[in-house]
């Protein structure tokens, strides 16, 4: 088998895996507000960020990346209470620009805090790497791809299993119908915030011993993340998951045989593509249904 064609496809799903961490924080934030958080490639830099100064001041790596995960996950919950719960009433374009806003604040913030120098992170384990088929698979490409196979577990587990998960679907289902039957739909907001901060966190967490972290890492994956989750369908954890690895396969295979120079662009005409031919996303065409 070409090993070659084999690297390409470990390096597309471990890249994919990163993306489909930033368009599952897009999906659950979207289907609980109705908002597309712009916001949410800044939650991975943060995360990267705060998760490198806390093991740089002593802490071990568990402890920093639980920390960092908090962190985050509050900076989420403030958002969403300061600047979109007060304008939960104004007009879906105003609530885009406020993210938008709050993007570009959370990146100055981030700038004063780490300012421009690109901080690294050592890797998880030192196992040897893996090969197979000529191709190698480092010991960071699997936490990648084990941790959002954990988390899609444990999402299935709190959407399906617990009360809280319950409450939250009912507002993914019908917030009107959930505020009825007694459901605070605001606290569930700021939840599916909690949430989108952490998985967000997680994966710059992930990223950062395989790429440096910078104050301005968020800005380029918040719009792979977008194109993942348009790949996929807006309303699906599965649909987000499945778009990110494509995209992420899309993008290895066409920097390993076409040109690194033109991978960006790809992901940009892939965007305009669906967008074009089935706005509704590619998983939503193919089962017939949202998933």
């Amino acid at each position: 088998m070409d090993s070659q064609l084999i690297q390409f496809l470990i390096t597309g799903i471990t890249t994919g895996s990163i993306y489909a961490f930033i368009a599952i924080g897009f999906v659950t934030v979207y289907n609980v507000t109705g908002i597309l958080n712009f916001a949410q490639g800044e939650f991975v830099a943060i995360g990267a960020l705060t998760c490198i100064s806390l093991v740089k001041m002593g802490l071990p790596l568990p402890v920093a990346i639980l920390l960092a995960v908090a962190i985050t996950a509050l900076v989420a919950i403030i958002m969403e209470r300061t600047t979109i719960a007060p304008a939960r009433h104004s007009s879906l374009f105003m609530l885009i620009s406020i993210t938008i806003g709050v993007s570009v604040l959370l990146k100055g913030i981030s700038l004063l805090i780490w300012g421009t120098n690109p901080l690294t992170l050592d890797s998880f384990s030192n196992i040897q790497p893996i090969q197979i088929f000529g191709a190698v698979l480092i010991s960071q490409n699997i936490w990648i791809i084990f941790t959002l196979g954990l988390i899609l577990g444990l999402l299935y587990l709190f959407f399906e299993k617990t009360v809280l998960g319950s409450a939250l679907k009912a507002c993914v289902i019908n917030r009107k119908a959930a505020q009825l039957m007694g459901i605070n739909t605001e606290k569930m907001s700021a939840l599916a915030f909690a949430m989108s901060g952490a998985i967000g966190a997680l994966a710059g967490i992930l990223l950062a011993p395989i790429s440096s972290a910078t104050y301005d890492m968020g800005l380029l994956l918040t719009l792979k993340g977008f194109v993942a989750l348009v790949l996929g369908g807006m309303h699906s954890v599965s649909g987000a998951v499945v778009g990110g690895l494509l995209l992420g396969i899309i993008e290895a295979f066409s920097s390993g045989y076409i040109s690194t120079t033109y991978s960006e662009a790809f992901s940009f005409i892939i965007l305009l593509l669906v967008l074009f031919l089935s706005p509704n996303g590619l998983l939503v065409k193919v089962s017939g249904k949202r998933v």
